[in-house]
């Protein structure tokens, strides 16, 4: 999957052109893969959010300091929230039987891509 990210971002394949390569049999491992990445950001994220409420709680002027860091761990909770509503319309037509659509396969390039962007 990753050499395949990599041809996108240098150019050589569009983003339609690229379940061509995907085995689609692995739709639920990609999935699984998205949720357990979900979960972990959301993990490290809350542990600093907490972490930075308590600094922030003992002295009002660190609100002025760090409040836009605060504000940026909020953003990827709710990016996180934005993209497991997304998962689990994927898994809730995949188990209606009415397949995905190319929308569907797009969005799930779209979480593994973002995922990937962010471990670097």
């Amino acid at each position: 999957m990753n050499d395949i990210v990599g041809l996108r971002k240098i150019g050589i394949l569009e983003k339609s052109e690229i379940f061509l390569f995907i085995d689609m049999s692995k739709i639920d491992s990609y999935i699984s893969e998205a949720i357990d990445n979900i979960r972990k950001d959301r993990k490290v994220t809350k542990a600093l959010l907490d972490d930075l409420i308590q600094y922030m709680a003992k002295e009002e002027s660190r609100h002025r300091d760090v409040g836009m860091t605060a504000a940026k761990y909020l953003e990827t909770l709710q990016r996180s929230n934005e993209q497991l509503v997304k998962v689990s319309a994927i898994v809730a037509k995949k188990a209606s039987n009415s397949g995905l659509s190319f929308a569907d396969k797009e969005d799930i390039y779209d979480l593994l891509n973002n995922e990937a962007d962010e471990d670097k």
